[in-house]
């Protein structure tokens, strides 16, 4: 048996507190949208039904009308030509067909009546149905953004991830003692003949190159001088 046993209980159901009292609220909500989905295919194979009938007495009340209005002709028509037993027996047939006319019309009423409800029911059950699958749209982003936050949360409480930064701080503490072994042994370091020429000459160069410059700058001047 699912969820709801009867039409009723559906319509009548206050999903919320019905979600609050389960154990497994998704579960719960994925069994009664599916049972609310049978019972509307259910719902809509009865008024289908209903419809025909109705079309098929429709039809028979045509015909009945039909037949009265032809042993009312034959009942005149027998009157016409003196012939009393004849026209009665007429008027009897034209009766009987009345009296099953009645009865389908009154068939045609409940029929009526039936798929008014029907129609009815359908509506509510569409109102019932869309309101259990917005819960369940609105559980399932729920759920998706507590995965999502518990997932991060793990991982900012992962040992895994303190231990891949203390294993960082770790290669920087010997990165820093390689190089300060480097830089200690330029500590008390005097410098050797060969390392005294080499920054003589790099100055020497530089000086004359600053000689040329100042005398290449000083020449126009020196010929002005001359013209005069």
């Amino acid at each position: 048996m699912g969820i709801f046993s009867r039409l009723a209980d559906i319509i009548n159901a206050n999903l919320a507190t019905l979600l609050d009292r389960a154990e497994d609220p998704e579960k719960m909500i994925r069994l009664m949208i599916q049972e609310m989905e049978d019972t509307l295919v259910e719902v809509r194979a009865t008024a289908a039904k209903a419809i025909a009938d109705k079309k098929e007495v429709r039809r028979s009340l045509e015909r009945l009308g039909a037949a009265q209005g032809e042993w009312q002709r034959k009942a005149e028509l027998a009157l016409a030509r003196g012939r009393d037993d004849l026209a009665k027996g007429a008027l009897m047939e034209k009766a009987r067909l009345a009296e099953t006319a009645a009865a389908l019309a009154h068939e045609r009423s409940l029929l009526d009546d039936a798929l008014a409800h029907h129609d009815e029911d359908v509506r509510k059950l569409e109102s019932k149905l869309r309101e259990a699958k917005a819960k369940q749209k609105a559980m399932l982003a729920r759920g998706e953004a507590v995965g999502a936050r518990l997932k991060t949360r793990r991982q900012l409480h992962d040992k895994r991830i303190d231990d891949a930064f203390a294993r960082f701080a770790q290669m920087e503490r010997r990165l820093d003692a390689a190089e300060g072994e480097v830089e200690s042994y330029d500590l008390g370091r005097t410098k050797t003949l060969s390392e005294e020429i080499a920054e003589l000459e790099a100055e020497a160069t530089i000086e004359d190159e600053l000689a040329r410059l100042k005398a290449r700058l000083a020449k126009p001047g020196d010929d002005e001088g001359r013209r005069r």
